[in-house]
């Protein structure tokens, strides 16, 4: 009984990127050969030139598939799919580009008709996937699309399931129900169904289609698990089994042979390494060469409003952990008061008479509105973000990458369980964790996103985050 949303949606998907491709082309023929007053390199008859974009788009969308543009689990991350939009709306391009190249008879009128139809046509794409995103949730809104779930174990997974799950709209899925501890969901959610077995559910829930089953835990008595996959299987429902310790099942995982019989999976404590380290190396010491050159002039103007505003250092070092518990000195442009530069939170706040503050720093996850240890000038640097530019001397130097885990005092990490986690990469001067919300997340959910991004590495994600971390850095989001 599984549901056909999703497949009826990648149709959907399929139609109106073939219509807006169509579209972008036809509009690029007008702007250029009906609107355009300049001679054309060539005549081609626009009944000749579209029915050669008709025959060539399907593998132009074969191209979209490939980069994973009808897959289930792009249509909510927006910045991935319009990355590979761009991408795949690219090289569509370059193959009609060409075809054209090896066609006896010319495909374009004109030079500008491919550059004109590669803009129309990632502009039409995206609004064409925005409406349809907007679409979907107004349908799910109704109850149209949604996926049923019944969800079956007693864990804090399952209850971060359901949190994440209940809002129909934005999640696309109607919780059933869960097998599991009536006291864990009912608090919070009264009018969910929580039942004692999957019997139990199975019975109250027989006019219900259920789509999906979703296990967090595995039972002592394998023949309640083997009911679960059994029913699931016979019914022709989604199964999906979270195992309690996740942590074991993220990052880069290897399935093998070992000793030529026995299959076992093997887990890298990170996804970053061989070619993937040569690689964000080489980006990192190009982009951040190219920054320091680029920067320099402000560079020099926000030295001498250091030296003019109280006659201070122009920068702050700190001892700082990065890769394989490295310890370095980050350099960053100083923002805080003289006489206060170099303290700890404690002792700063203690030298201005002021040792509550301390309490109140670190129960706010180490932020405090207007801390007053700040100077004007160290106000602005920090809102802006011009603070961490020196940063890219860490990254030349190697200390550093442009993205990556945060790079925290060890005072600060020894706090935190999982260290080595992310101490298995270098820290970096962006990370997941700032572009998600920076301090209106606290200290431990900022430290679980630096444990799935090491966990989770990919060049991409760098280049999302680096994108996600302009945004921030021009809206001032969470930079307080």
């Amino acid at each position: 009984m599984k549901s056909n949303a999703s497949l009826i949606y990648n149709f959907f998907l399929v139609v109106g990127d073939f219509l807006a491709l169509v579209a972008a082309f036809v509009g690029a023929y007008i702007l250029r050969v009906s609107l355009d007053a300049r001679p054309i390199a060539a005549q081609v008859s626009a009944h000749t030139y579209l029915n050669v974009f008709i025959v060539l788009l399907p593998f132009w969308l074969i191209i979209f598939a490939l980069l994973g543009l009808y897959n289930t689990n792009i249509h909510e991350n927006r910045f991935s799919e319009l990355g590979r939009l761009f991408i795949g709306t690219f090289i569509g391009l370059m193959f009609v580009v060409f075809w054209n190249y090896l066609s006896p008879k010319p495909i374009f009128p004109a030079k500008l008709v491919p550059i004109y139809g590669f803009i129309l046509a990632f502009i039409l794409l995206v609004l064409f996937r925005s409406l349809a995103r907007v679409m979907r949730n107004v349908l799910f809104s109704f109850g149209v699309g949604l996926t049923r779930v019944l969800i079956i174990g007693n864990t804090n997974l399952s209850k971060e399931l359901v949190d994440s799950l209940i809002d129909s709209r934005h999640s696309g899925y109607r919780v059933l129900g869960v097998v599991g501890d009536s006291s864990k969901f009912t608090k919070k959610y009264p009018d969910l169904p929580v039942f004692n077995s999957f019997d139990d559910a199975l019975s109250e829930l027989k006019k219900e289609q259920i789509h999906s089953i979703v296990q967090t835990e595995l039972y002592a008595d394998e023949e309640k698990n083997r009911a679960i996959l059994e029913y699931a299987q016979t019914h022709h429902i989604g199964y999906r089994f979270t195992p309690g310790n996740t942590e074991l099942f993220v990052g880069n995982l290897e399935v093998e042979l070992f000793r030529s019989s026995v299959p076992v999976i093997t887990v890298h404590q990170t996804s970053l390494f061989g070619w993937g380290r040569i690689v964000k190396r080489l980006f990192d010491i190009f982009i951040a060469t190219s920054l320091l050159i680029l920067l320099s002039p402000l560079f020099l103007i926000i030295a001498a409003c250091e030296k003019l505003s109280d006659g201070g250092t122009v920068f702050f070092r700190q001892k700082r952990l990065t890769r394989f518990n490295h310890v370095f000195k980050v350099f960053k442009f100083r923002t805080l008061v003289t006489k206060y530069n170099g303290l700890s939170p404690e002792d700063g706040f203690a030298k201005m008479g002021r040792p509550e503050l301390a309490i109140e720093f670190r129960e706010n996850g180490d932020f405090l509105p207007n801390d007053p240890r700040f100077s004007k000038l160290g106000r602005f640097l920090r809102k802006t973000s011009l603070d961490e530019l020196p940063q890219l001397l860490n990254v030349i130097k190697g200390d550093l990458s442009l993205v990556g885990p945060r790079a925290l005092v060890p005072q600060e990490l020894e706090l935190y369980q999982k260290r080595h986690s992310i101490l298995s990469v270098k820290s970096g001067i962006t990370g997941l964790a700032q572009v998600s919300g920076r301090k209106s997340i606290s200290f431990d959910e900022r430290r679980k996103l630096d444990v799935y991004y090491v966990q989770n590495w990919s060049f991409w994600m760098d280049l999302v985050i680096l994108m996600k971390t302009l945004r921030v850095i021009v809206t001032g989001q969470g930079a307080e």
